[in-house]
């Protein structure tokens, strides 16, 4: 995988998976299939997967498995496939046991100023993705990212994901990307939970994914070339993010339509 940072600043490339990680069946059946689906449309081809999701909107909501099981079942989807792997982390002593099996360290970005989480996840070497703060604009995110340049670490995707204004809803003001596009890094297009709306359905989070495929066709027209897209093949069945997803039956075509606007 080391040249893994170098493919994505050159080649169109997507990370995608369900949210959270509900079995092991479910996870590999997701990934091998969604792997022939990027091998048909061109795609580098990243699994994500998160094995906690602690940001819940209610302390009720489903987190995951735990980072053991959910590491588990991580490197088995890297043994069986031969897929980089992105998970989240919530804390810095995370980082390094993560890093074991995954090729990316995501930060979330409600963290993504967290001056220790960022610090170890450059330590690791292993690329970081800073998912940009729902109260941060596009030119804030040069922070963020000189912490983990301040770790020695250069291998930084900066990952798009709306603004919240209250009342339950993310907007996309697409100048954030061209104001993040200046520092170098990657930037990625988050499709879905653009879509989101936070905690707006009765302690857990709503969203309307018919916007989805239209966040990714415009992000690519500013120049994108980075896509996170969660996906199940029952989304309504879904244990976290059910309403923001694409389904998986329609990811080959959304994905198909995604690379005409993609520059080349």
């Amino acid at each position: 995988m080391q040249n893994l940072y170098h493919e994505l600043q050159t080649k169109p490339f997507l990370i995608a998976g369900p949210c959270v990680i509900e079995n092991e069946d479910m996870i590999l059946d997701l990934a091998f299939e969604l792997q022939k689906i990027t091998q048909k449309t061109g795609f580098t081809y990243i699994f994500k997967a998160s094995f906690d999701k602690a940001n819940r909107t209610s302390v009720d909501s489903f987190r995951g498995l735990g980072m053991k099981k959910g590491l588990e079942i991580l490197a088995k989807v890297k043994a069986t496939t031969g897929l980089p792997i992105l998970t989240d982390i919530h804390e810095s002593w995370q980082a390094e046991p993560v890093s074991e099996i995954a090729d990316i360290l995501q930060i979330p970005a409600f963290l993504c100023r967290q001056t220790d989480l960022l610090l170890a996840s450059a330590k690791t070497q292993k690329i970081v993705n800073i998912k940009k703060a729902q109260f941060l604009s596009g030119h804030d995110m040069i922070y963020p990212a000189q912490k983990v340049e301040t770790g020695g670490n250069r291998q930084i995707l900066l990952t798009e994901r709306g603004n919240i204004f209250g009342n339950n809803d993310l907007v996309v003001d697409f100048r954030n990307i061209l104001e993040m596009q200046k520092f170098g890094f990657p930037v990625v297009m988050d499709v879905t939970h653009s879509v989101q709306k936070p905690g707006g359905a009765g302690g857990k989070s709503g969203g309307n994914r018919t916007y989805a495929p239209p966040m990714a066709y415009a992000a690519a027209a500013l120049g994108v070339k980075g896509f996170f897209i969660e996906t199940h093949r029952e989304p309504e069945k879904a244990l976290s993010d059910g309403a923001n997803m694409i389904p998986l039956d329609k990811m080959e075509a959304v994905l198909t339509r995604l690379q005409k606007y993609i520059s080349v």
